[in-house]
């Protein structure tokens, strides 16, 4: 005899609940944009201090921004780079960085309050509590770890760790994915009580990790500034790698350290990712979903089409927020894609 799965209840809401977490992506792909920005404006120094609930209110006069402005002019990104600013233009990156911590509240709150009231509700179907709630810590700990990323750059340095950027960037998307994962669960347990939570398979698992490779990289080209290393494709000046170099010891350093190492990959890898991913939107496709594979192709080639327009353009700043937000993009498209292939392993 049939039996619902164990994600069924008379009282769960899966349909609801599943419209509320792609609320929240929406939220999430917001944020990438405003983090982008931020970075971009070299605004991400700005607020020297973690407060995360007084923090919520900006400076209200005169004195409270005289008193930011005055902590900003003790590290060194002001002393070295900055020196000389005015308070007009300390308040415009200011302004980008607290929009990007105020959006990162926003967040928390959005998820953990309906989540609250979901559970008390008993709207959230049997098995999926621990998952979201799990999604609620990493939510936490990324907090902290936006933290530990400014914290890099409040002293010695000018600018922020690009391997804590990384990081950032990474658990950012990592969430995305794992809400989005969740919620097409959801979808599919609200149109059948008999669903399973659907599995990744092999060809899902390698086209991601080609994709969150390829996104580290892009971290990684975004914290050194090595988009600005050479501003033409396919070559880089006159040759496909740059000849005289200068390289960093140990040798593997250089894929981490290197800014024209870094760019290189950046710029290659992306075929390799995009192969992955196309692979795998022909894999949707023969599921039965064409429209994902639809927007897995598409959304690749966006993406390539971005990427060497911000070298072309020297990184012009609508063009490198728009290669960012496509890249949040992507993934989700890219995880309901493999969620579609993994339906067939559930």
């Amino acid at each position: 005899m049939l039996q619902a799965s164990s994600g069924y209840s008379v009282s769960a809401r899966p349909a609801t609940v599943a419209r509320w977490l792609y609320m929240v992506a929406a939220l999430i792909v917001a944020m990438v944009i405003v983090g982008g920005i931020t970075r971009l404006t070299e605004s991400g120094l700005s607020i020297t201090q973690w407060k995360p609930i007084s923090g919520i209110v900006p400076p209200l006069n005169d004195a409270q921004w005289q008193a930011e402005f005055a902590n900003y002019q003790r590290i060194p990104e002001y002393q070295e780079l900055n020196r000389g600013m005015t308070l007009a233009g300390f308040k415009a990156i200011f302004f980008w960085e607290y929009v990007h911590r105020l959006l990162g509240r926003v967040i928390g709150l959005a998820f953990a309050v309906p989540l609250v009231w979901f559970a008390v509700r008993r709207r959230i179907p049997h098995g999926y509590g621990r998952r979201l709630t799990a999604l609620l810590a990493l939510g936490g700990l990324q907090g902290a770890i936006g933290w530990w990323m400014v914290a890099s750059g409040l002293s010695v340095r000018t600018d922020v760790s690009h391997v804590r950027l990384a990081v950032h960037l990474g658990t950012a998307l990592f969430i995305l994915a794992g809400i989005v994962w969740t919620a097409c669960d959801l979808r599919v347990l609200a149109r059948n009580p008999l669903a399973r939570p659907a599995r990744l398979r092999g060809v899902a698992i390698a086209a991601l990790a080609a994709l969150a490779v390829q996104i580290v990289f892009g971290a990684f080209t975004a914290g050194l500034d090595a988009g600005y290393a050479f501003a033409s494709w396919p070559l880089m000046g006159d040759a496909l790698f740059p000849a005289n170099v200068p390289m960093l010891a140990p040798a593997w350093t250089n894929a981490v350290d290197n800014p024209v190492v870094v760019q290189f990959i950046h710029r290659w890898l992306a075929f390799v990712a995009a192969g992955a991913l196309v692979w795998l939107a022909v894999r949707a496709r023969r599921a039965g979903a064409p429209g994902v594979a639809a927007a897995v192709v598409g959304l690749v080639a966006a993406q390539i089409l971005l990427g060497i327009a911000t070298l072309l353009t020297g990184v012009q700043i609508v063009i490198a927020v728009a290669h960012q937000a496509n890249a949040a993009l992507l993934l989700i498209a890219a995880v309901s894609a493999a969620h579609v292939v993994g339906r067939r392993a559930a």
